[in-house]
């Protein structure tokens, strides 16, 4: 069935043509509203965000733990940040779950994230179906000669309190996460075939625009309710997608997934 902009489209019905097959290319964009149920904050929540909590860092500015200019002169503070960041230190969530349950339906298309925590990779979304738009912590490279390195080379001397250096040059090695100023990875640019092709765009725990938003605050167009095929489910996010799961009938299989993660 086709709705019109006329139309109110809740989120059953959502879930209702899921179930019926009508979706099957979803791409889920998602930020780090995903990731604070598994303690990781968010960046610019007022009282609770990343950028709220940054004065021990004794930065000129938050932004500067990412700026690339800041790290080549003064590591250290990105270095105690990564700390809480790495990978191992947090467990993914239903949210992730979920996202892990679209692809073994064979409905997702492509998973956008914001985040750098990795939790995605660890629920179980494959590389293929995965765009890290900001980078990660699974490699790293010098930021002097380029050379290439694990991501646990990285991990080991930030765990060990050490400025990880090149063995080659001496150089800073950095993860590869995206700083301010640098280019996005070359994977980011799919959206210019997955997009077109999507059937339904969900988008979770962010402030962009999205088809159905699962989020704490209602966010960007969605504050304009004239169109209605645009679906809202304010509140935690582990929440709404646990009430989307319910309304999908998946409820036993996001258990026996999260059940089966932790006994990993």
């Amino acid at each position: 069935r086709e709705y019109s902009k006329n139309e109110k489209l809740s989120l059953t019905d959502v879930a209702d043509q899921i179930k019926q097959g009508l979706y099957n290319r979803i791409v889920v964009m998602v930020g780090a509203g995903i990731s604070t149920d598994s303690g990781i904050p968010d960046f610019r929540s007022p009282t609770s965000g990343l950028y709220s909590k940054l004065q021990e860092y004794s930065l000129p500015y938050p932004e500067a733990i990412f700026d690339l200019s800041y790290y080549l002169h003064e590591p250290h503070a990105f270095l105690r940040l990564s700390k809480e960041l790495l990978p191992g230190r947090h467990l993914p969530n239903a949210a992730h779950y979920f996202l892990r349950l679209l692809n073994d339906k064979g409905i997702l298309l492509r998973l956008y994230t914001q985040n750098i925590d990795g939790l995605e990779r660890v629920a179980g979304i494959p590389a293929e179906k995965l765009v890290e738009a900001h980078g990660s912590f699974s490699s790293a490279t010098c930021t002097m000669c380029l050379k290439e390195y694990p991501g646990k080379t990285f991990y080991d001397a930030v765990v060990e309190s050490q400025v990880p250096h090149c063995s080659s040059c001496g150089g800073l090695i950095k993860p590869d996460i995206v700083f301010f100023g640098e280019q996005l990875p070359a994977r980011f640019f799919l959206h210019l075939t997955d997009f077109p092709s999507a059937d339904l765009l969900i988008v979770m725990g962010t402030s962009l625009e999205p088809r159905v938003l699962i989020n704490r605050a209602n966010v960007g167009p969605f504050l304009d309710t004239s169109d209605g095929l645009n679906v809202v489910e304010l509140g935690e996010v582990t929440s709404g997608v646990k009430h989307f799961v319910q309304l999908l009938g998946w409820e036993g299989e996001l258990e026996e997934i999260e059940k089966s993660s932790k006994e990993m």
